[in-house]
């Protein structure tokens, strides 16, 4: 008995042992210029690899570059990971441009497939135009310096982070691999994983570690990406700041337009969070906030639907940017929308209430007491003055015509509390 039991035992935990050292690694795609949106993206994807317990993160990389000051705060987020980054460069005739190229300096392993190529990180400015000399050999010195630093705590080579900036050069990955500013030159993703995984890196700047790589967990742009990244490229971002101060000005100059102010409101947030000035979180609740105010506004301002549009679609994308950041958690559509609808509706119904009573008239308006007949409740000896009940109210009346108790007069005129009868024609 004891003999069939220590096997099955020993079966039994080693199966579980190898359960619990089961391994993942978070993949993500950067396809586009970086920007607010791949700052935000990231940033999320490490709190997930985290929660999921993966032992690397996997970017794939082709990018003509971008902001600046975006790539900075992911760089910062690389150097103190507790997770290894492998970057690489894909698919072929793809390539890591600018700020790409400085990121692939900051990830703890990197390489390239064939026919791809990484460099040309001179900085220059978002319109194109060129930069004043003093500007432009501050920004290059700053760059190279701060590039170098990165470089140095990678053990990569220093002239080729050098001449990236300086002189804006390109290299295939073929030849990054020669010069070791890239680690691997893969055939193909799966070969970069294999090539990856037993590395020894430094995590957050000085603790070493092993890359470990385990099943891919595709970690997809979701709608919050998408919106971040159509409103973070800095030329729109300018554009749309600057183009929601002119509509807010114009609201505040002719009170009353409704439109520019609903449009430059949610616009000047959107801009806020394009250019780092809000974090993603934070513009989400003012978002809301600001939702909530136009559908309060829209109960007391005629507006013909435009402020609860513009609440909805505040409230709506407020909610979607609200979380995730900090708490690695999507609410999901089937939350956010119900939600949105349902406190759209109840707005719009009080708004209708509202409304509708404003144009109820009173009982003792002239207009309607002109169309209104009554019936004589009292009269004098002539019959040319007395009481009369119109619309459920007792009137004193003058009447041209002799009238008498229970006759049916209707209202001509009013003057203060007595009422201009005139007797109805048989």
């Amino acid at each position: 008995m004891m003999k069939l039991f220590v096997p099955v035992l020993l079966t039994m935990l080693l199966g579980t042992s190898a359960s619990l050292g089961a391994t993942c690694t978070l993949s993500l795609t950067i396809n586009d210029a970086i920007t607010a949106s791949t700052t935000d993206y990231l940033e999320r994807a490490e709190k997930r690899a985290e929660d999921n317990k993966c032992d690397s993160i996997f970017i794939r990389v082709n990018t003509p570059g971008g902001s600046l000051q975006s790539t900075r705060r992911i760089v910062e987020r690389m150097l103190a990971s507790k997770i290894p980054y492998l970057c690489l460069i894909t698919p072929r005739g793809g390539h890591a441009g600018s700020a790409g190229a400085i990121i692939l300096q900051a990830c703890h392993v990197n390489g390239g497939v064939e026919a791809t190529n990484v460099g040309a990180a001179t900085p220059i400015l978002g319109t194109g135009e060129k930069m004043p000399d003093d500007l432009r050999n501050k920004m290059i010195n700053d760059t190279v310096s701060w590039l170098e630093g990165v470089t140095t705590l990678r053990g990569r080579n220093l002239q080729f982070s050098k001449e990236i900036v300086t002189e804006a050069k390109s290299f295939s990955s073929t030849d990054a691999v020669k010069m070791k500013a890239l680690d691997i030159l893969a055939q193909d993703e799966a070969d970069f994983l294999k090539q990856a995984e037993g590395r020894k890196v430094l995590l957050q700047g000085k603790d070493p570690g092993v890359v470990v790589v385990g099943d891919l967990q595709e970690f997809f742009p979701d709608t919050r990406y998408r919106i971040l990244n159509f409103i973070a490229d800095p030329e729109f971002a300018y554009l749309l700041f600057m183009g929601s101060l002119g509509l807010l000005y114009v609201e505040l100059t002719h009170p009353g337009l409704v439109a520019p102010g609903v449009i430059g409101g949610i616009g000047l947030v959107f801009s806020l969070i394009a250019f780092h000035k809000l974090e993603v979180v934070w513009g989400g609740l003012a978002l809301i906030l600001l939702g909530i105010a136009f559908l309060i506004a829209e109960i007391f301002i005629p507006s013909f639907g435009i402020l609860g549009i513009g609440g909805l679609v505040s409230l709506f994308v407020g909610s979607v940017f609200l979380f995730d950041q900090a708490t690695g958690y999507t609410l999901p559509y089937s939350i956010i929308l119900p939600v949105v609808l349902a406190i759209g509706a109840v707005f719009f119904g009080v708004g209708y209430l509202a409304l509708k009573t404003l144009r109820v008239k009173t009982k003792d308006n002239d207009h309607d007491l002109k169309s209104s007949e009554g019936v004589v409740v009292s009269t004098d000896e002539n019959g040319h003055r007395g009481q009369v009940s119109v619309m459920g109210e007792i009137w004193n009346f003058v009447s041209e015509d002799s009238v008498n108790k229970d006759d049916r007069v209707h209202v001509t005129d009013r003057q203060g509390l007595t009422l201009n009868v005139k007797k109805n024609k048989e």
